[in-house]
């Protein structure tokens, strides 16, 4: 891969590449746009098997990011990193901190978040090092983990698309196949099976499994065969490219909506043939905006009711993007692309946003 012909395919504005070997660290930050403000997007780590697979991840999950802050009508650009490593053994306090350095030379172009592979407790660690992080523990004035607001956010585009399909929010009785039971995935289940839905679910990690089964009464299927499971929504929560050529011939759904990012392999070809085949797709930036909004708001002074309420306007922004697609016959992850778009072009007409962050003492360090 050609990373110039790559950066100027997608749009982006800056890819930044760190190793620190003292540290373990070999990182990516991909900055896609700070036209809106800054570049927020949550730090992955993940054993990425080749240094192409791990930058082609960051510039598609930062592209996303753009889109997504565009859609929920935020002031923030896209932005995402990587980290190569297994987060199970390899995620160190060394590691942390000199990633957090990486990010600090950024000047605040890119602010950083908790993703897979990291969360609010790295956050901090990462915070001793920048002040240009987001999702610290609620003890540090932060708003801790951000996927209860991220599932909230998933159930609202849920409902928006019952109301779409069958003239009723409500999604009591109906059937719902959630792909992943991680931290966003079991939130969601359990603000499905309180609704009065019917939950499938499938995970690789034994105890979500068993918890979702025996607390919840959720129906576990195998991994691999959650795409054949026939239900109303098919739910992808886990990682991202699970909609292709090979699965979605074997949906049974009426619609797709989940908290995954980047869902379709390929967008062009697999979002057009979901709505070829005439399933309701609820694109996944969208919806799982929850997650970004409410790190938004610690960078503006966090309010939790606040975060609940903005990440509940997913609903409406759902129906707009249903009712753009139907009024000019478009795909639906087309359409909201569109709105996306539009956004980007008025508002940054105007200019770059420039943020400013109060000087603060470095969090100390976990012992």
């Amino acid at each position: 891969m050609d990373i110039f012909d790559a950066m100027v395919g997608a749009g982006h504005e800056r890819v930044l590449v760190c190793s620190n070997p003292e540290a373990g660290l070999r990182a990516i930050i991909a900055i896609h746009s700070t036209r809106l403000g800054p570049g927020l997007g949550g730090v992955r780590m993940w054993p990425y098997a080749s240094t192409e697979e791990a930058l082609t991840d960051a510039l598609r999950l930062s592209r996303g990011m753009t889109y997504k802050a565009a859609a929920a009508g935020l002031h923030l650009g896209g932005a995402k990193a990587v980290i190569v490593g297994d987060s199970k053994r390899a995620r160190t306090e060394e590691l942390l901190r000199a990633f957090g350095r990486c990010v600090e030379s950024l000047g605040g172009h890119y602010i950083t978040a908790e993703d897979v592979g990291t969360d609010a407790a790295d956050m901090e660690m990462i915070g001793s090092e920048t002040r240009w992080v987001t999702g610290l523990p609620v003890d540090r004035g932060g708003s801790g983990d951000p996927s209860p607001v991220t599932a909230r956010g998933v159930h609202q585009g849920m409902r928006a698309v019952a109301a779409r399909l069958w003239g009723t929010p409500s999604l009591a009785g109906r059937s719902i196949a959630v792909q992943g039971l991680g931290s966003v995935g079991g939130y969601l289940t359990r603000s499905l099976v309180e609704e009065g839905a019917k939950v499938f679910a499938c995970d690789i990690d034994a105890d979500a499994v068993e918890a979702a089964r025996s607390e919840l009464g959720v129906e576990i299927v195998p991994p691999a065969e959650i795409y054949d499971v026939a239900c109303d929504v098919f739910a992808p929560c886990a990682l991202g490219a699970v909609l292709n050529e090979k699965t979605i011939p074997r949906l049974r759904a009426r619609a797709v909506a989940g908290a995954a990012n980047n869902q379709l392999a390929e967008e062009e070809r697999d979002g057009l043939e979901l709505h070829r085949r005439g399933v309701l797709y609820a694109p996944d930036f969208l919806i799982n905006a929850g997650g970004l909004i409410n790190v938004y708001n610690e960078l503006i002074g966090y309010h939790r009711e606040r975060a609940l309420r903005m990440a509940d306007g997913i609903h409406a922004a759902t129906l707009r993007v249903f009712e753009l697609a139907e009024r000019e016959r478009l795909p639906t992850f087309r359409a909201a692309e569109r709105l996306a778009e539009e956004r980007l072009a008025a508002v940054g007409r105007l200019g770059p946003r420039h943020w400013e962050r109060p000087a603060r003492e470095r969090l100390s360090a976990r012992a």
